[in-house]
């Protein structure tokens, strides 16, 4: 939609009038809707710089920490991203061109983190029952974690 913008611009003169609405629309939808599917497939950024430098035992740990931590922010966004939803619909704001109502587009945002967070208690629970690392609930640990490397990191620590 946008690249049809630049080129309606370039060549026609006019911009189209309503494509700014469709864009946001597709960015905030697809943005907040990724949240839970990044989660589960271990894709979400993740700062790894000192998390794949510790031995097996931290990033156990850190792999149920995280998910935690994350999952309790994810809920408190949930609520407050709500609260601003039923702001919109409660203030019936409607977008310029397409006359849409915006509570519509803002809903995929506490819905997004919501779905979010209850990947992230997955995640949680998966690593918390099994004996392997994993950064997603889909998603072993990319590091080597194979049993045996699991001995050396614990002989090196004691």
């Amino acid at each position: 939609m946008i690249c049809m913008n630049v080129i309606s611009r370039q060549f026609f003169g006019p911009s189209i009038g309503f494509h700014s609405e469709v864009a946001k629309f597709a960015v905030v939808i697809s943005t907040f809707m990724g949240i839970s599917y990044a989660a589960r497939k271990g894709r979400h950024i993740s700062m790894s710089a000192i998390y794949d430098t510790v031995p097996w035992r931290i990033r156990k740990a850190m792999a149920i920490l995280i998910p935690l931590v994350t999952a309790l922010i994810l809920f408190a966004l949930t609520y407050v991203s709500f609260e601003y939803v039923v702001n919109e619909y409660e203030r019936g704001t409607t977008t310029a061109y397409l006359g849409m109502p915006t509570y519509l587009m803002y809903l995929f945002i506490p819905l997004g983190f919501f779905m979010g967070g209850i990947q992230f208690v997955r995640n949680l629970f998966v690593n918390i029952v099994n004996k392997e690392v994993y950064i997603g609930t889909d998603a072993l640990d990319y590091n080597d974690n194979k049993p045996e490397d699991r001995h050396i990191d614990d002989q090196m620590q004691v």
